[in-house]
């Protein structure tokens, strides 16, 4: 009779190749920001409008969370430079 096979102790070499990397956390996952003045945005008629073609693009009806906050972080690196 064959002996039964021994399980292979994991070492770090091991548990590393089957690690995936972290995933980013998704906007409606994370905890809300402090509250600020900076936080708190407001879309320009223009900037709606871009969202608004963003999502037509990618084949929405509306613009979603992730096209407003797009076109708002564009707009804040604009001002930043």
């Amino acid at each position: 009779m064959t002996e039964p096979k021994k399980p292979r102790a994991r070492t770090a070499a091991s548990h590393k190749k089957d690690a995936r990397p972290a995933a980013k956390t998704k906007p409606w996952d994370k905890e809300n920001p402090k509250k600020s003045a900076a936080s708190k945005t407001k879309l320009t008629p223009a900037q709606k409008e871009e969202a608004r073609a963003r999502a037509e693009k990618a084949g929405r009806p509306y613009p979603n969370l992730v096209d407003n906050m797009f076109v708002a972080r564009k707009a804040a690196k604009s001002q930043k430079d």
